[in-house]
């Protein structure tokens, strides 16, 4: 029987414009800029490249107005390999996008999200029986997708639409991850349909009031995570790693494999985006973090956001593998 499994990403899609200053303006001050540079972004459409990338049947689902970023977002998802049948075109709303002023070490970003917010959680829901049905040629009433299956939200479009479609998601069978990334929270009765939490330290502090610095605090966060209904939590640490839980509650760390440090835009999505294409090979969830590890240690090495995110041979090359998914090592 054909695998029909795919990674399923309702999430935003964001036009970023970068300019950099040798100092912020004050109030009302204009000052002059360098290095403008347009990318491609939002966070949902980074972890759908991602995917794709690392070889897995994806699809994005989101909106975009009908203007001409929206036309640069969707053409840069096909030219990644990523379905965008369910990439909703809308009247009377802007594409969502970011104004980044870059100084130094500093940033300041102010987000329109645009129609990021349009979508209700009943548009994802038909997006994904749609999808559903389409991919096992049957009616998504009477069965579910492949087991392996995943679907991936963040924080970025509108909550009660995000809480709808994990629950959705889950009760059609996909494994889901949340990536609850700007920090949020889902209302209480949401969390049980979230098969894998993957929040980064700053957002698990938020969400648990522990932030991870040491074994203990990692796997007290961890397991505060699980306590809000999810089914198991993996945390992102920057350059300390990422840490879950083992079968027997041992903390399994798995270090940041980047040599070189040029831009992080990108490296938190990147990680969940191979991470989601490493599960839908049945890989254990620490085999899907080393995975993670190895992509996102090529994204930091690179500028810009989905521009940096590299393919499965990029990632293979770059550490000698046959084989992007060959196991990690617990510390």
């Amino acid at each position: 029987m054909a695998d029909h499994s795919i990674v399923a990403v309702f999430g935003s899609m964001n036009m970023d414009l970068s300019v950099a200053c040798e100092r912020m303006p004050r109030a009302g001050e204009t000052v002059g800029g360098s290095g403008f540079i347009t990318n491609a972004g939002g966070k949902g459409a980074n972890q759908a490249v991602a995917a794709a990338r690392m070889g897995a049947h994806t699809c994005m689902i989101g909106a975009v107005g009908r203007d001409t970023f929206g036309d640069v977002l969707v053409a840069g998802l096909q030219d990644a390999g990523v379905g965008v049948e369910f990439a909703t075109r809308l009247d009377g709303v802007e594409t969502g996008a970011a104004t980044i002023i870059r100084c130094e070490s500093d940033n300041r970003i102010v987000l329109s999200p645009g129609a990021n917010h349009a979508l209700a959680g009943e548009d994802v829901a038909r997006a994904l029986r749609r999808l559903v049905a389409d991919e096992l040629d049957g009616d998504a009433s009477e069965i579910a997708p492949a087991a392996r299956s995943v679907f991936i939200a963040q924080g970025e479009c509108d909550l009660m639409a995000t809480a709808a479609a994990l629950s959705c998601a889950h009760e059609l069978g996909f494994y889901t991850i949340f990536n609850p990334a700007p920090a949020c929270d889902l209302p209480a009765g949401a969390w049980p349909a979230v098969d894998l939490a993957c929040p980064n330290e700053t957002e698990c502090q938020v969400l648990t009031g522990i932030l991870p610095t040491d074994d203990a605090s990692c796997v007290a966060a961890l397991n505060a995570l699980v306590d809000k209904g999810a089914g198991a939590a993996v945390i992102t640490l920057g350059g300390a790693g990422s840490v879950a839980l083992g079968d027997d509650g041992e903390l399994l760390r798995m270090p940041a494999l980047s040599s070189e440090v040029v831009d992080t835009t990108a490296a938190g999505d990147t990680f969940i985006g191979a991470l989601a294409a490493a599960r839908l090979e049945g890989l254990p969830l620490f085999e899907c973090m080393a995975a993670g590890a190895r992509a996102s240690a090529v994204t930091v090495s690179r500028l810009g956001a989905q521009q940096s995110i590299p393919t499965r041979a990029e990632v293979e090359r770059m550490f000698g593998l046959d084989d992007l998914v060959q196991d990690g090592e617990a510390e």
